[in-house]
C-alpha cells in the first residue's frame, strides 16, 4: 500500500514543479507590457523595502560580528589576525549577502505576498479577473516577481555594509586590529567577478522567492487554514530552492574563477 502511494506522490510533486515553472514563464512572458503593471510594481517595491530593510540590518550586524569574533580567534592563534577583516568581508560578499537578502525577502515579503494572493483566491478575485479578460498572472504576479528581484539585489549592499560594521566593532575595537589592515584584506581578495556573481545570485534568489510565494498563494485551499499552510510551504520551498541554486552557482563559479590567494 505504501509502495503504491510513492508513484502518486512523485507524480503530484512533478505536477507542482511543472505548474511552478508555468507560472514563472507566464509571469515573465508579458514583461514588456510595462504599462499594465508598473504602478503595482512601484507599490510592491515600496512595500518590500519597508518590511525588509530594518530586519536585514538587524540580521547582518550580529552576523558580521559573530563571524569576525570566531575567525579572529582562530587567526590570532595562527599569527594572521590582520586577515580577519578580509575573511569577513569576502564571506559577506560571496555567500552571506545574497542568502540573507533572499531569506528576508522570502520570510518577510514572500509570506505577505502568499497571504495576499491566497486572500484574493478565497474572495474569488482571481476568477473575477479572468471573467473580465484580465490575466491575473500578468497583472499581479509579474510586478511582484520584478519587485522581489530588484529589492533583493538592493538589499545586498545593506547586508555587506551592516556585516562589515559589525565585524569592524569586534575586530578593530576589541581585538586591536588596525582599520587599515581590516579593510586591506578585503580589497586584495575580492574580485570584480565576485560582485557580479553576488548581484546575479541576489536577483535570481529574489525572483525565486517571488515566484514561489505567488504560486503557493494562487493555488492554496480556499480556506483561511489553506492560506496559512500556503504561507508556511512558500517559505520552506523558497529556502530549499535558494540553497540548492546557491550551491550550483557557487560550484560553477569557483571552477570557472578559482579563488585568488593574496
Amino acid at each position: 500500500m505504501v509502495m503504491a502511494q510513492v508513484p502518486v506522490r512523485i507524480h503530484g510533486l512533478l505536477n507542482q514543479v511543472g505548474e511552478l515553472f508555468v507560472v514563472a514563464l507566464e509571469g515573465l512572458r508579458r514583461t514588456w507590457d510595462v504599462r499594465t503593471w508598473f504602478w503595482e510594481f512601484v507599490e510592491q517595491c515600496w512595500f518590500l523595502a519597508r518590511v525588509t530593510s530594518i530586519p536585514v540590518i538587524l540580521v547582518a550586524l550580529p552576523l558580521g560580528a559573530t563571524v569576525a569574533l570566531q575567525v579572529g580567534q582562530v587567526a590570532a592563534q595562527l599569527g594572521a589576525q590582520s586577515a580577519t577583516g578580509g575573511a569577513v568581508i569576502v564571506g559577506l560578499v560571496r555567500e552571506v549577502a545574497p542568502i540573507a537578502a533572499a531569506m528576508i525577502i522570502a520570510g518577510a515579503g514572500g509570506s505577505a505576498m502568499t497571504a495576499d494572493m491566497g486572500t484574493r483566491r478565497i474572495r474569488d478575485e482571481l476568477d473575477a479577473m479572468e471573467v473580465m479578460a484580465i490575466n491575473p498572472i500578468h497583472r499581479l504576479v509579474t510586478p511582484r516577481l520584478w519587485a522581489a528581484s530588484l529589492i533583493s539585489t538592493l538589499l545586498v549592499s545593506l547586508v555587506v555594509l551592516s556585516g562589515a560594521a559589525g565585524g569592524f566593532v569586534f575586530n578593530v575595537l576589541l581585538q586591536d586590529v588596525t582599520p587599515g589592515a581590516y579593510f586591506d584584506g578585503a580589497t586584495s581578495l575580492l574580485q570584480t567577478s565576485d560582485l557580479v556573481v553576488t548581484l546575479l545570485k541576489a536577483w535570481l534568489f529574489g525572483m525565486i522567492a517571488g515566484i514561489v510565494a505567488c504560486y503557493m498563494g494562487m493555488n492554496c485551499a480556499s480556506t483561511p487554514v489553506g492560506v496559512g499552510r500556503a504561507v508556511n510551504q512558500a517559505i520552506v520551498v523558497a529556502f530549499l530552492l535558494v540553497f540548492a541554486l546557491n550551491y550550483v552557482i557557487t560550484t560553477v563559479y569557483f571552477i570557472a574563477y578559482p579563488p585568488k590567494i593574496g
